[in-house]
């Protein structure tokens, strides 16, 4: 009888830890999420911030077998 109630102890104690560990890791990941959702990346920069891709209809006159000029450059300006 004694071991028996030994044994459904450490159940509970494992049950719970995990349980425990569980809702703690929910709660943890909820909490990120509400973080992360109140950051607004997209906001105006401030202070000396400079706008680095400009999107305009000259980029799209360029010809198209220039990307491979281009991805060509690339590789030798990473050397």
């Amino acid at each position: 009888m004694r071991s028996w109630l030994k044994l459904c102890w450490s159940a509970f104690k494992i049950f719970f830890s995990f349980t425990a560990c569980t809702l703690l890791f929910y709660f943890g990941l909820l909490w990120i999420n509400q973080e992360y959702q109140n950051y607004h990346r997209y906001d105006v920069p401030k202070g000396k911030a400079v706008k680095v891709f400009q999107n305009d209809s000259a980029a799209e006159s360029v010809d198209e077998s220039n990307w491979l000029i281009r991805l060509l450059f690339f590789y030798e300006s990473s050397e």
